[in-house]
């Protein structure tokens, strides 16, 4: 992952309210054409009010339009100016509602590059000031005010829309700032002092009571709790701590205990600001889809100006300057306002990337979210991705007449006193089986050999095969064949011994996580092939594979070696997914198409992919191939809409049919843009249904 600098962060002692103002939708991010630029300085709660009261006045002007008591059979009621209601209230629309438009458009104009801004101010401009010109009796026809009002109406509606898409995926920004406390209490000795957690250092020891959230990313060297990670990894079940554990900045300790943590990462280095800063460049990132659309609506706005000015030059040969040739280059400009293409594209990509966010994926590079609807093949690493990156037990057997779960609870109970990672894992799996563990007495370290204690008066071993060759114990046949069949796949073995009688065998492994099963399964229905590398023997990568259902692997690669797997596949022309954990992974992130990174929650600052997840869980890559192929969708549904919608409207509102007496009038034009533009609003909308949450 790319790092930005702001060192400054620590040393100006800025608190985190002042952080949750970083990622506003217009403070950092570049967004070049169109209607971004008009959003400028304009917030989601701006461009609510401004539509609500164009709205308004938009009401009783479609109620007054010629147009729509024709078409309704009505006659609406008059009084005494009622002729000018239309005209004084559209002055109101135009100036006040449609100043967003007009200041965009000379923005656009101002850089050199006229877009959909522009078209929307030349099409309301043209319709005001031909109304104006109708009304005063300067030119004979049809006043607009129906077309200027609902055509401003809908524009504002559609920015809306788009500002509050954008504005949800920027308020989980904000809502991860707010997890942050304003105070932490410092250890000084053994007395307390209460600081701003902006003013904590690398080094210092913080106490976090029950109730408190971590005031930054730490090492826990005293105490036991449980801590509540839900917002930062998704994990929903508490998650236990005690000495030497990683905690993370705003984190919660849900438990009985005080946690003595030391400080680890303070400031824009923490997993907190990590993810923060990922939101910040989606925000700011540009797919290829969106500088498509800018680069049609570019186009656009100049085949608008251009079949404008022809059908002016057309018609004035034909009629000379009179009431239809200005109809005809009014309808036009109006017609042409391509605000649904405006829409097409960055209403899809905000959904999106919000609809992600929501789920633990976070989308650094939006054009390897598209590219990601290809993926051909998806190459997991093993350690830390598919599995658990520790040791755990697969498998265990006993001699005839022992109980599986006594030898368990028993070997659990001599290895709860010592820290190696085999004893971990034991005392872990009779933990998860709520097993009892008995008092262990006269406990004694064999070194390279095993442990051993005295349980409910037995003497009770636990260890490899050098206990065994040790004290000349020879192995039950049942016991034998297993711990062949184990070691055969790259296991440790560890026997139970109890008064020199091996009773059973238990296997460790590196744990695959319950997860990959569904996450492998649901990928090969998918289409896509999924491919294993890891650094670990011929024989557990076999085993691993085989328990996963995976053809492909690569065993015994070198991290450094891992990108030239990568570069191997593509060669071969497949669209390659790496899948890693950020950290030894990153050259072979970057190598692929598309690169992404998991378990986002531990290390997020040293995330080296295009798309992140938050949370352990590999089922989250299919999540993202779907996200991405319904997104494409629906750029693709919106694009063509948009600008079918332009193709067949600018030709008819030019007169091109009008010698066989087909012409689009300018109401009938204005009316199917807007619904245009609906439509593609809503067909955005529906890419919420289609990809499956959590």
């Amino acid at each position: 992952m790319a790092h930005h600098a702001h060192d400054t962060h620590q040393a100006s002692g800025h608190t985190h309210h002042e952080m949750r103002h970083e990622g506003h939708p217009h403070g950092g991010a570049e967004h070049g054409r169109g209607t971004h630029d008009a959003h400028a300085g304009h917030s989601e709660a701006a461009f609510a009010r401004v539509f609500w009261v164009s709205l308004i006045l938009t009401i009783p002007v479609l109620l007054y339009s010629d147009l729509l008591q024709h078409i309704l059979g009505y006659s609406a009621p008059t009084f005494t100016g009622s002729s000018w209601l239309a005209p004084v209230l559209s002055s109101v629309i135009y100036w006040y509602c449609g100043w967003v438009f007009l200041r965009g458009a000379v923005s656009e104009v101002g850089q050199g590059r006229p877009g959909m801004m522009t078209l929307v101010a030349l099409a309301i401009t043209t319709a005001y000031f031909y109304s104006l010109a109708v009304t005063f009796g300067i030119l004979r026809g049809m006043p607009f005010y129906f077309e200027l009002a609902t055509l401003v109406t809908i524009m504002l509606l559609g920015h809306w829309m788009e500002m509050r898409a954008i504005g949800r995926a920027q308020s989980a920004l904000e809502e991860l700032a707010k997890l942050l406390p304003d105070t932490a209490e410092r250890l000084v000795g053994e007395e307390t002092e209460e600081v701003p957690v902006a003013e904590l250092r690398v080094g210092d020891l913080v106490l976090v009571r029950p109730g408190a959230r971590v005031p930054a990313d730490g090492q826990v060297e005293g105490g036991r709790s449980s801590l509540d990670e839900s917002m930062i990894t998704g994990e929903s079940r508490p998650v236990h701590k005690e000495e030497g554990d990683e905690v993370v900045a705003g984190t919660v300790n849900v438990g009985d205990g005080a946690l003595r943590v030391r400080v680890t990462r303070v400031g824009e280095d923490t997993v907190l600001s990590g993810i923060m800063r990922l939101v910040r460049e989606a925000q700011a990132s540009k797919g290829r889809a969106q500088v498509l659309a800018d680069r049609a609506a570019y186009w656009l706005t100049i085949v608008a100006v251009a079949v404008a000015v022809i059908t002016f030059a057309i018609w004035l040969s034909v009629r000379g300057l009179d009431n239809y040739t200005i109809e005809r280059v009014v309808s036009t400009l109006v017609i042409a306002c391509p605000h649904a293409l405006g829409l097409a594209i960055p209403l899809v990509v905000a959904i999106s990337t919000t609809m992600a966010a929501r789920s633990g994926i976070l989308v650094r590079d939006r054009a390897a979210l598209e590219r990601a609807r290809n993926v051909d093949v998806v190459v997991f690493d093993k350690t830390g991705t598919l599995t658990l990156g520790r040791q755990g037990l697969v498998d265990m057997t006993t001699v005839q007449g022992f109980d599986a779960e006594a030898a368990l609870s028993l070997a659990a109970s001599v290895e709860q006193e010592s820290e190696h990672a085999v004893a971990r894992a034991l005392v872990a799996a009779a933990r998860d089986r709520g097993l009892p563990l008995q008092r262990a007495e006269d406990f004694r370290a064999l070194p390279g050999r095993g442990v051993s204690a005295r349980v409910d008066g037995r003497q009770v071993q636990v260890g490899g095969p050098g206990l065994l060759e040790q004290a000349g114990i020879a192995l039950p046949e049942e016991l034998s064949a297993k711990a062949k069949e184990w070691g055969g796949h790259g296991q440790t073995v560890v026997y139970l011994v109890v008064d020199d009688e091996p009773v059973a065998a238990f296997s460790l492994a590196d744990v695959v996580r319950p997860e990959s099963f569904e996450a492998v399964k649901t990928l090969t229905g998918m289409g896509v092939k999924v491919s294993m590398l890891t650094g670990d023997s011929e024989a557990v990568a076999r085993w691993v594979a085989s328990q996963l259902g995976i053809a492909e692997y690569f065993a015994g690669v070198l991290p450094e070696h891992k990108h030239e797997k990568i570069l191997e596949l593509r060669s071969q022309g497949l669209v390659v997914a790496m899948v890693g954990d950020g950290v030894n992974d990153a050259p072979a992130l970057a190598q692929a198409d598309v690169g992404i990174a998991i378990g986002a929650g531990t290390d997020v600052a040293r995330a080296s992919a295009a798309i992140v997840l938050v949370r352990d869980d590999p089922r989250d890559v299919a999540r993202v191939i779907t996200l991405s192929r319904a997104s494409y969708r629906k750029m693709v549904q919106n694009l063509a809409w948009a600008a079918g919608y332009n193709l067949v409207a600018l030709p008819l509102a030019a007169g091109v049919l009008a010698p066989w007496g087909l012409v689009l009038p300018p109401a009938l034009g204005a009316l199917l843009m807007s619904l245009s533009t609906i439509a593609v609003a809503l067909n955005a909308q529906l890419l919420r249904r289609q990809v499956p949450s959590r």
